[in-house]
């Protein structure tokens, strides 16, 4: 067997190398749900796993030319089609755990502002999560970290920085945060809402706050609904990190908290609230940078809009107090795997072993509205 590290993978698919040809083998309900962009499904699964002769017919129609690395969930039934694929004369490989390996990766790139210092954003393209790292006069802050920490301390050391603060907007519940680790291995605050900071070691953040990163003063907006305690954080009007409070295209859902048993509050009501902490947002200048903490595709950092961009493309935003509180709480997609178990976690109800972590986010993100 050969195994394909999904960060090598990654930077080939980034490069466009034309050479490899990414096979999926799941289910095609599965591959389209969430997958690697640019692969292709062949749905032998079952194949593989009762007669391998019987999948081969499937897998006849590939480029020979091409190098073909398989994709299942975990691997496993991957390495089996990497077997059979070799038997036929092509060139295989298989993605070292999958689509669990694919969520581990994460790229990263400067945002283009006029901040006095750098804003790097990291996205997560195999969970649509994005993160940002503010470095400025040597200090630095790390917003919505996921757990791979190491990700984050290499990114200070490129810039020689020293971290003085993680944040995060809010409690997630597609992605376990390493907001309050990273924060305990730098031996510095971890910032989260009271609301969402409920039974974990927080520096709690309130509305009209500042925490300065350097020379920048980073600005809380309490902008409730997707959760009790979602914040926004404003730096220096240039940028605005608005976590699952406002995507580009959607805006956050209302009812996760509420359906994981940590919100006293109804659907209905948060809606409401997060119609109210909206307009606080579109209060702001028009040419700030909206910078959310998930994209529902497969993000390749840095994904940017104005928010006069944001008023143009975004529907949810064109809809009054009524019609956007109806849609809201009635119009409710499927949930994110795990997200009450998730919730849980960055709440600190639920304490997840570190070998755990990786299946229990496993699967696509689904914190928009739409």
């Amino acid at each position: 067997m050969t195994d394909v590290d999904p960060d090598e993978l990654s930077a080939r698919l980034q490069a466009d190398d034309d050479d490899v040809l990414v096979v999926d083998v799941r289910h095609e309900s599965d591959y389209e749900e969430w997958h690697i962009p640019g692969s292709v499904n062949v749905d032998v699964y079952d194949e593989l796993q009762d007669d391998t002769e019987t999948a081969k017919d499937d897998l006849a129609d590939l480029p020979a030319e091409k190098e073909v690395v398989t994709v299942c969930a975990a691997g496993v039934v991957a390495e089996t089609a990497e077997h059979t694929l070799e038997e036929m004369g092509y060139d295989a490989a298989t993605l070292a755990d999958g689509m669990n390996g694919w969520s581990r990766v994460h790229r990263s790139a400067p945002v283009e502002t006029d901040l006095d210092g750098t804003l790097v954003q990291v996205a997560r393209p195999g969970k649509g999560c994005l993160s940002h790292v503010l470095v400025s006069e040597g200090e630095a802050a790390v917003f919505d970290p996921s757990h791979y920490l190491d990700k984050y301390d290499g990114i200070l050391d490129e810039y020689d920085a020293e971290l003085v603060g993680v944040f995060d907007t809010h409690a997630h519940a597609d992605h376990v945060s390493g907001g309050a680790e990273l924060a305990e291995r730098h031996g510095v605050p971890y910032y989260l809402h009271p609301k969402d900071a409920l039974a974990i070691d927080a520096t709690p953040i309130e509305d009209g706050a500042t925490v300065d990163v350097g020379a920048v003063g980073v600005d809380v907006i309490h902008t409730p609904g997707h959760s009790e305690g979602s914040v926004s954080f404003d730096l220096a009007g240039e940028a605005l990190l608005t976590g699952d409070t406002l995507f580009h295209e959607s805006v956050g859902r209302v009812e996760l908290g509420v359906e994981a048993g940590i919100e006293d509050s109804d659907v209905e009501g948060n809606a409401a609230t997060l119609y109210e902490s909206l307009q606080r947002l579109l209060d702001r200048p028009d040419d700030a940078l909206v910078l959310p903490a998930h994209d529902p595709g497969s993000p390749e950092p840095p994904v940017t809009a104005t928010l006069a961009d944001v008023r143009a493309r975004n529907a949810d935003l064109d809809r009054d107090r009524e019609a956007f509180v109806e849609t809201l709480a009635s119009d409710i997609p499927d949930h994110p795997p795990n997200f009450e178990r998730v919730k849980r976690t960055n709440v600190g109800q639920e304490d997840v072993p570190d070998d755990e972590l990786s299946e229990l986010e496993l699967g696509p993100n689904r914190c928009a509205a739409e």
